[in-house]
């Protein structure tokens, strides 16, 4: 569910309506509901409270201050990829002891600042990664813990491009080598191993590949304790789908239900990282309409949004729903919705039906709160957009437009 409807033909969010943040801001821009974000992550905080455990916010969906500040202000911690993400965590004033650093390409730098942060631990994706931290942290004289990111090597029903349970992936390690380094854990002196990780992919609608993985890695878990290994933390990562289209996802009390029982008789301590779920449906993308342009072949309704924008629909084939702002009655029209930019893959929509446009009409692309402004590019030397919030009848500009001058700023003329 989400905070963006139609009253009296005109779409709003939360009280505000879109067209007058059009208005004030400009196009092309993000819109998030600050009611939509919270409620989210509070559905899974009460579905999951039996556990108690650490929600750790995905920065990789929406990376936006304010987007984070306001989650962390209801108790979540953050899954962090980058020394950029990470400084931003600490920015939104993120518990340390609440971060988890995933990545596949941890640097040297990004890893003496993790430890000296303090987060609660890493979550190691190779033996070589492993080596390379406990001698970080040998050289700063500190023990860091550790997860072990296994791959479990189950299929995942999503697209290829976010499925990472496979071992045909970069991510993770497999069951022998993980098994393998937790038996010679003694020789990474500076590194607590005391973790299990599991990530199976992302937009994952149904229960059944989740329950599978964890089963499949709560029984590894049992191994290594029968061996004398003790683990204290279990990751199970995040992946939840929302809807896009006709999708029927999972509710987050119907997650709960299926895996809080399994995940209880463990004992352990818990770990969770949504992204998606939880920010995918807070926000949309708005675009103004330029040209209608009719070939005789097809129609094609050219917006001032492009690729650079929202990369989605032309990386994954991904399907955003499209919407007028303002609602008008006209039959529907089979078009092409695309933008500016010189590439044939900048599109939003193909062969979509929409009702009759004009030039300077504004379209609402929902459910593009996850992997949009964080995925944005300034291909064609274009500005990334601004990124707005509504709270209540109220809204702010979370963050501004880029200037031709930012774009600029680092680059100079070379004089030999």
């Amino acid at each position: 569910m989400h905070d963006f409807e139609f009253k009296s033909g005109e779409l709003y969010c939360e009280n505000v309506k879109v067209s007058s943040i059009a208005q004030r801001v400009g196009t092309p821009f993000y819109l998030y509901s600050y009611k939509t974000l919270t409620d989210h992550f509070l559905k899974i905080q009460r579905a999951f409270a039996p556990l108690g455990p650490i929600i750790c916010f995905a920065m990789k969906s929406n990376g936006n201050l304010s987007v984070v500040k306001s989650l962390v202000d209801l108790g979540a911690g953050v899954d962090v990829v980058s020394i950029g993400e990470l400084g931003k965590a600490l920015l939104a004033g993120a518990d340390p002891k609440k971060i988890v650093f995933a990545s596949v390409g941890k640097t040297e730098e990004e890893i003496a600042f993790a430890i000296e942060t303090g987060i609660l631990l890493f979550n190691v994706e190779s033996e070589p990664e492993l080596a390379e931290i406990d001698r970080i942290a040998d050289k700063m004289g500190k023990t860091v813990q550790a997860a072990l990111r296994i791959n479990p090597d189950v299929p995942a029903p999503t697209h290829e491009y976010t499925n990472t349970g496979s071992l045909k992936k970069k991510f993770g390690i497999d069951l022998s080598t993980t098994r393998r380094i937790f038996k010679s854990r003694k020789k990474y002196s500076h590194v607590k191993i005391n973790g299990v990780h599991i990530h199976i992919g992302s937009q994952i609608v149904t229960g059944a590949p989740f329950v599978g993985a964890i089963k499949k890695v709560v029984a590894f878990i049992d191994e290594l304790r029968g061996s004398g290994i003790e683990i204290e933390y279990l990751d199970i990562g995040g992946g939840l789908g929302i809807i896009y289209k006709d999708e029927n996802p999972q509710t987050a009390q119907q997650f709960a239900d299926r895996v809080v029982p399994i995940l209880e008789k463990t004992g352990l301590k818990i770990i969770m990282e949504p992204g998606r779920f939880i920010v995918g449906n807070a926000g949309i993308f708005v675009t103004k309409v330029l040209y209608v342009k009719d070939n005789g072949v097809k129609k094609f309704v050219i917006v001032d949004g492009g690729m650079n924008d929202l990369i989605r629909p032309m990386l994954y084939d991904a399907y955003h729903e499209i919407v007028p702002v303002v609602q008008n009655k006209s039959a529907k029209q089979k078009c092409d919705v695309v933008g500016p930019i010189c590439e044939s893959g900048d599109f939003f929509a193909h062969d979509r039906l929409l009702p009759k446009v004009r030039k300077n009409d504004l379209l609402a692309l929902m459910s593009a709160g996850a992997y949009g402004y964080v995925m944005a590019s300034n291909y064609n030397v274009r500005p990334r957009v601004a990124e707005v919030m509504v709270k209540g009848n109220k809204f702010k500009v979370i963050k501004e437009r880029e200037t031709f001058n930012d774009l600029m700023a680092g680059e100079k003329v070379v004089k030999w």
